[in-house]
């Protein structure tokens, strides 16, 4: 399966961080097509103990790359103590779900919300329904989907929450839905390696399929002082089981201190190139949304 990688080199700013300095950041991007044009949802974040996640940005990417603000989220309007990467899908019938990622405020416990709408600036905190809870083990987060036929597929990150001090370890779970509210778990399809870069926990940031394989961008990390700066790497497998990962090292990271370069999405575009984004550590140790085009 050819598919593209993340070269920090080529790619442009399109979201600049809130402010300089560690902490701050945008990024965290989901994208969907619709008509041809290429829609996002990414977050802004402040650092821990100034807010942390307090926004996620609904936007039209005109020309890919130019973005226009067709509505905010904010984190207190979800009842969150921090908001994390969303999802942004449009449904066979054209309602638009943004699936929010929402930090229970005082505890390590993650949560994923739903919100409906039918044009991407109305969405409403306020219809918001949970359709990932997690529970008191697990915290879920970070949602993936892809549908395909009459199934909606999921990958979600998972973190274990019975000792505070490890909830920073991931895997990625996946599940599948008929409707893409109500899922039905499958297990683990990604997990770290020991002994690898990306040992500590690894979480699925896009998934393309081609034929029978299936192809996913994740970032990893090696310990719990890389959380923040997890890099990007490449797992396959067939159909829709468990990934195995790809090489012995991170496949894109930023030059950068720290080398963060991850939630990478990647959008295949009708001419058969493809559009990237993701999240990259900057010179002063903030992150910003980058992308870049991949001509065919």
């Amino acid at each position: 399966m050819p598919f593209p990688l993340p070269s920090y080199e080529r790619s442009r700013v399109v979201v600049p961080p809130p402010q300089q300095g560690g902490g701050y950041w945008a990024g965290a991007p989901s994208a969907c097509v619709a008509d041809g044009e290429i829609y996002l949802a990414y977050r802004l974040r402040r650092p821990i103990g100034q807010g942390r996640g307090y926004a996620v940005v609904v936007a039209h990417a005109v020309d890919g790359e130019r973005l226009e603000t067709l509505c905010v989220i904010d984190s207190d309007q979800m009842a969150a103590e921090s908001l994390e990467r969303p999802a942004l899908v449009v449904t066979p019938d054209g309602t638009w779900r943004l699936y929010l990622s929402c930090a229970t405020p005082g505890t390590k416990h993650w949560r994923v919300e739903v919100l409906e709408a039918a044009d991407p600036r109305s969405f409403d905190p306020s219809t918001a329904e949970v359709v990932l809870p997690g529970s008191d083990l697990i915290g879920v987060k970070d949602p993936v989907i892809l549908r395909q036929g009459d199934k909606w597929h999921l990958w979600a990150s998972c973190h274990p929450l019975a000792d505070p001090e490890e909830a920073d370890q991931m895997v990625t779970d996946y599940a599948t839905s008929a409707d893409g509210l109500e899922w039905t778990w499958h297990g683990t399809v990604l997990a770290g390696r020991p002994g690898h870069w990306d040992s500590r926990g690894v979480r699925i940031s896009s998934v393309v399929t081609d034929g029978g394989e299936t192809l996913a961008y994740y970032d990893g990390r090696a310990s719990a002082a890389e959380n923040y700066e997890e890099r990007t790497g490449v797992a396959i497998g067939d159909g829709f089981g468990v990934l195995e990962q790809q090489g012995t090292g991170p496949a894109a990271a930023s030059p950068y201190a720290g080398g963060g370069l991850r939630y990478m999405v990647a959008v295949p575009l009708q001419d058969a190139g493809w559009r990237l984004y993701y999240e990259a550590t900057r010179p002063d140790g903030s992150h910003e949304l980058r992308t870049e085009l991949i001509a065919a």
